[in-house]
């Protein structure tokens, strides 16, 4: 009996099985780190849009409440990047990547909600992943896919549209400002030109249904194959876009005729009550 039990203690297999539980070990500890992490970033770029949802106009600076309110949420950002950024090195940035997607996700789209406020402007890939280098700290770089840019961009449409809903409820117009001509450099030649006779003040501005039809053509020409959990999550999202334009074509569509049916004079009340209207 004795000499049974001195056979396993002094097994060669022994150590070695001890280094798997250690290497599996680790990997569980990590893994938990990331998914905590990826849980934080994601509850705090929500609150940052929640707060730039309080915006309302297009191509100006983020107001400077919502910027201070803001500040302590992006600090947190930043806080649980660096701490996992260890973590998120080398092949284990591949490795763990379905544990970060949710919190990268989240906040591409709260970036490039901010970007498009600013600038009316859809961020590249390339200014997205400098964002996200720059939380790594000294432990390096942070990775940022394909997959959770795009991803994060079909989210950042519903913004949009809550954005577009919300300014036309309280300013009784769609926001925009910028004109159609820089989208299309090609009709700009053609009015230089001579062949298009066009005033430059009766040139179509853009605003935010224009520009989300022309995401949404984007988006809907992207080829993502059949198979992964891009495709996947792609044919569920492409369907959320489109509803998300459609609410704002009928919102649109709506202030429009309603408009026209207002008496002359009508304004909206405001703080000292009903404003007077002219009689028909």
């Amino acid at each position: 009996m004795h000499h049974s039990e001195d056979n396993r203690a002094v097994s060669p297999f022994l150590p070695m099985f001890e280094t798997f539980r250690a290497e599996l070990d680790e990997h569980h500890d990590r893994r938990e780190r990331v998914i905590k992490a990826s849980r934080d970033i994601t509850a705090a770029s929500k609150k940052i849009i929640f707060s730039l949802q309080r915006a309302r106009a297009l191509k100006q600076q983020i107001p400077q409440g919502i910027q201070k309110a803001n500040k302590q949420f992006y600090e947190i950002i930043s806080a649980q990047y660096n701490a996992v950024s260890k973590d998120l090195q080398g092949l284990n940035a591949y490795r763990y990547s379905g544990q970060i997607t949710g919190g990268n996700q989240e906040f591409m789209e709260a970036a490039s909600f901010q970007h498009y406020l600013e600038k009316q402007s859809l961020i590249s890939l390339e200014e997205s992943r400098a964002k996200l280098r720059g939380l790594g700290g000294e432990s390096g770089s942070l990775m940022l896919t394909l997959d959770d840019y795009l991803l994060g961009i079909f989210d950042m449409t519903g913004e949009l549209m809550r954005f577009a809903i919300t300014a036309m409820a309280t300013n009784g117009e769609l926001p925009g400002g910028e004109s159609r001509s820089k989208s299309f450099p090609n009709a700009v030649n053609d009015i230089n030109a001579g062949a298009i006779e066009i005033p430059a003040a009766r040139l179509p501005q853009r605003n935010v249904l224009a520009d989300l039809r022309q995401l949404r053509s984007c988006l809907e020409g992207l080829d993502v194959g059949g198979n992964g959990r891009l495709a996947r999550d792609t044919e569920k999202k492409t369907e959320v876009m489109r509803i998300c334009v459609d609410k704002v074509e009928r919102a649109l569509y709506g202030l429009i005729i309603r408009g026209r049916e207002r008496p002359k004079g009508w304004l909206p009340m405001d703080e000292g009550g009903k404003q007077e209207v002219e009689s028909y």
